[in-house]
C-alpha cells in the first residue's frame, strides 16, 4: 500500500536522503523538524515503517543498540559502519577490503559479514587531531 505524500512524510524522506549516514528516529525527527516544526516522533516511526514496507528504507543493526535506518539503495552497496562512542552517531564506511575469508578457519564458508568500528568522529575528536589515533580498545 502506497502512503499518500504529505509535508511531514516528505520532510522525513528528505532527512534520510540528505543524511550522509544512517539515522535513528530521533535524528530523523530533529532534521525533519527544520521543515515541519510540529512534527512528532509517532509520525516519524509510522513513516519509517511505511518506508521500510515499501523497500525504500532498511534497518542498520548494531549489536545491543536500537536500529538506525538508511536508504535501501545505499544498503545494497556492501559497506560497513563507524559508531562514535561520544555522540553515538553512525557513519558509513565505503567499501570492504574483502579479506574476511583469510580470517576464517579452514573448512568454513563465509556467507556474509558485518563490521562496526567504534571510536571518535571528527567533531568529537577535535577535528581528527593526531591524538585520536590511539591504539584500539574494545569496550565490550
Amino acid at each position: 500500500m502506497m502512503e499518500r505524500q504529505t509535508n511531514q512524510r516528505n520532510a522525513i524522506r528528505d532527512a534520510f536522503e540528505t543524511a550522509a549516514r544512517p539515522l535513528g528516529p530521533q535524528e530523523a525527527l530533529a532534521t525533519a523538524q527544520a521543515k515541519v516544526p510540529r512534527l512528532g516522533i509517532a509520525t516519524v516511526y509510522r513513516t519509517i515503517k511505511g518506508l521500510m514496507d515499501e523497500g525504500w528504507l532498511v534497518a542498520v543493526a548494531l549489536p545491543g543498540e536500537p536500529p538506525r535506518y538508511e536508504l535501501a539503495r545505499k544498503h545494497n552497496q556492501h559497506h560497513h559502519h563507524f559508531r562514535c562512542r561520544v555522540c553515538e552517531k553512525v557513519f558509513d564506511i565505503e567499501g570492504c577490503s574483502g579479506e574476511i575469508e583469510s580470517h576464517v578457519p579452514p573448512g568454513f564458508k563465509v556467507e556474509s559479514h558485518t563490521v562496526v568500528i567504534y571510536g571518535l568522529c571528527p567533531d568529537c575528536s577535535g577535528a581528527a587531531a593526531p591524538a585520536a589515533k590511539s591504539p584500539r580498545r574494545s569496550k565490550s
